[in-house]
């Protein structure tokens, strides 16, 4: 997770994937998860970021990017 707090108003801007299906799994493992994007705003506040988008921060906000998993290997348990 990365969570990088803005000192002065800009857009930020964000291009990701695996946002919307995990990473598939291989003989048998399952699925990796998947990623979030956010807008943690200063007065409390989160608006979701899809896996392209952008936003207009302000002092204070902070744009949280929770990077996907990758997919399993192989019967679980």
């Amino acid at each position: 997770m990365r969570r990088v707090r803005f000192l002065e108003a800009m857009t930020a801007s964000i291009l990701s994937n695996g946002r919307h299906h995990g990473a598939f799994g291989m003989a048998g493992g399952l699925a990796g998860a998947v990623g979030i994007n956010r807008v943690e705003r200063a007065d409390g506040r989160i608006e979701p970021l899809d896996h392209i988008g952008s936003a207009e921060m302000q002092p204070g906000d902070v744009f949280v990017i929770e990077t996907p998993g990758g997919g399993g290997y192989g019967t679980p348990g």
